[in-house]
């Protein structure tokens, strides 16, 4: 495995955020008004286009960075289109196609927030949704930056119920576990083990010696 120097989250919140129900219970009763953003709006309905007339399974991932994960996730869904999100034009220009062959993928820079809104009022036969090291926010008081403390959490839960995050924090997943929870999910956390690294994030975190964890979202029915 590489070395790496990539630095601990820091933080002085002691397990899950004793406000975290109350929050996720006032976002379930709530309506998010805010605007789309229009490059949002247009990245969508381009994306929409390219599934115009597909009926398989369609999966996302979220936050996807460079997109490194996405084409990953493409090879081992071949008969699925997959779909990487990134708010940030620079890393999603950095994203390169490794092959001609493999046209099941994009990656699109759009803001997930309304992404995510877009989506729940779709068509789409979304059957997996991969959120890959999503920034933590660690401190006490940005409780309400992370996606299961947000308003954003009502549109990922209406999308798909099989979800998948990973973090090197474990009081994230613990949380967003126990979020998950309210919209009647079931959830399996582990520690990453292998070297099969889904991201760079993971690749430099393992390769400084940190611990990194998966957390596997589901309906009870599944």
């Amino acid at each position: 495995m590489a070395s790496g120097n990539s630095r601990e989250i820091t933080t002085s919140q002691v397990g899950i955020h004793d406000k975290l129900d109350d929050l996720v219970k006032k976002y379930q009763v709530s309506e998010n008004k805010r605007p789309i953003i229009d490059h949002t709006q247009a990245a969508f309905d381009e994306v929409s286009a390219w599934l115009e007339g597909f009926d398989g399974d369609v999966i996302l991932d979220s936050c996807c960075g460079v997109g490194e994960s996405t084409t990953n996730i493409a090879k081992a869904n071949p008969n699925a289109r997959v779909i990487g999100i990134d708010k940030s034009a620079l890393r999603v220009d950095k994203h390169e196609h490794y092959s001609a062959k493999q046209d099941n993928y994009r990656v699109i820079r759009a803001d997930v927030n309304d992404f995510w809104r877009l989506v729940k009022l779709s068509n789409w036969r979304v059957t997996q949704h991969f959120l890959l090291y999503p920034n933590p926010y660690p401190k006490k008081t940005q409780v309400q930056k992370r996606w299961h403390g947000s308003a954003a959490m009502v549109d990922l839960m209406a999308i798909t119920p099989n979800v998948e995050v990973r973090s090197n924090w474990l009081i994230y997943l613990m949380e967003f576990a126990q979020a998950a929870s309210h919209y009647g999910l079931i959830s399996d956390l582990a520690e990453v083990t292998g070297d099969d690294h889904m991201t760079p994030f993971e690749r430099k975190y393992r390769g400084s010696g940190q611990s990194c964890w998966q957390l596997k979202c589901r309906s009870e029915e599944s």
